[in-house]
């Protein structure tokens, strides 16, 4: 896909990694909108600002009419709350699944016709190495990521056929305000930008942006170890 050409939608574009893809597609000659449930709070030179709020399906569909023209569509947002899966009450959960693997499936719904109809384009959705490793006090946000990885999947296949190629982005933490708290190695948020944008421009099914998670990847054929 040529970058110079697209129109993207990028979720969660406000701050963080949406932050940095918003920027560098811009750079790259792109149309960018730049969504988020605060449109103000968009600073991005040269994007268009929208309001989206993944869990509001009528600002969903208001996005998609804002942006009629759209080829690129990339699901960003997400929350992390740091929710274990047993002791912790079931809205919290139910938040994270809602935001992390409803979220972005609802928006994908409400832009696949759009990206059809403008000749085909791309979806990718920023998901985790979470998706594949599952500590116990993270347990809802990797369920939701685990869950979103099946959707990634279970969703390519279905949009090949409309000309709409659907990738992922696989991560550890990065450098941005949901990982402040972690003290761990952490990612650059512009480099794991840029390697999205390489991956959307050569057609990539997955983008694993750093060795942990390429690490993670490789072991899942590993039997699972007692607890």
């Amino acid at each position: 896909m040529e970058l110079k050409d697209a129109v993207a939608v990028v979720t969660g574009a406000n701050r963080g990694l949406g932050r940095h893809l918003a920027e560098q597609l811009v750079r790259e000659g792109a149309k960018v909108y730049a969504a988020a449930r605060r449109p103000q709070s968009v600073d991005v030179a040269g994007a268009i600002p929208v309001r989206l709020d993944v869990t509001d399906e009528e600002s969903i569909q208001a996005a998609a009419a804002v942006a009629p023209d759209a080829t690129l569509l990339i699901n960003n947002a997400g929350i992390s709350t740091g929710t274990p899966l047993i002791v912790s009450e079931l809205d919290a959960v139910r938040l994270e699944m809602e935001t992390n693997f409803f979220g972005p499936l609802a928006v994908t719904r409400a832009f696949a016709p759009v990206i059809e109809g403008n000749g085909g384009g791309a979806v990718v959705n920023v998901l985790s190495v979470l998706s594949w490793w599952h500590p116990a006090g993270v347990g809802a946000y990797a369920a939701a990521k685990a869950a979103a990885w099946a959707q990634t999947n279970a969703v390519r296949e279905e949009l090949a056929p409309r000309g709409i190629t659907v990738s992922a982005l696989h991560v550890g933490f990065m450098d941005t305000d949901m990982a402040a708290d972690i003290s761990a190695e952490k990612a650059d948020p512009a480099d794991v930008a840029a390697q999205v944008l390489h991956g959307i421009a050569n057609g990539l099914p997955e983008v694993l942006a750093d060795e942990t998670t390429r690490t993670i990847k490789q072991s899942l054929a590993t039997a699972l170890s007692p607890a």
